[in-house]
């Protein structure tokens, strides 16, 4: 009886060494990680989650999104150049306007994820 509690003390000490080891070989550079937090950071503030989310519907112009967000176009620039700066969101001109747009479905993914995650919408 003893033996057997050994060798199963062995195996999971065994998988949880495999799983260490897993973990450690996928584990992404500091510089990653920090990139990674930077990015939730962005996110994660209130009026930089409701652009995203606005943002969601489509290409806007500053001015659009300053009216979808209920904010003043001053703080929404401000808020655009962050996001920007991350590649969180991207931009072009058209004609005399700059478009905003996420910046890829990574992004759009995680926003649909978080949406989905607290049930908004319902």
């Amino acid at each position: 009886m003893e033996s057997a509690k050994t060798y199963d003390q062995a195996e999971e000490l065994n998988e949880h060494t495999m799983l260490v080891g897993r973990a450690r070989k996928n584990m992404p550079t500091e510089g990653a990680i920090a990139q990674m937090c930077g990015a939730f950071k962005l996110i994660g503030e209130p009026s930089r989650m409701k652009i995203l989310l606005a943002l969601m519907e489509g290409e806007m112009c500053v001015y659009h999104i300053a009216e979808a967000v209920e904010g003043n176009q001053s703080n929404v620039s401000h808020q655009l150049r962050l996001l920007k700066d991350a590649q969180l969101i991207r931009s072009r001109r058209e004609g005399k306007n700059i478009v905003y747009s996420i910046a890829d479905e990574h992004i759009a993914s995680i926003i649909l994820m978080s949406k989905a995650h607290v049930h908004c919408g319902e």
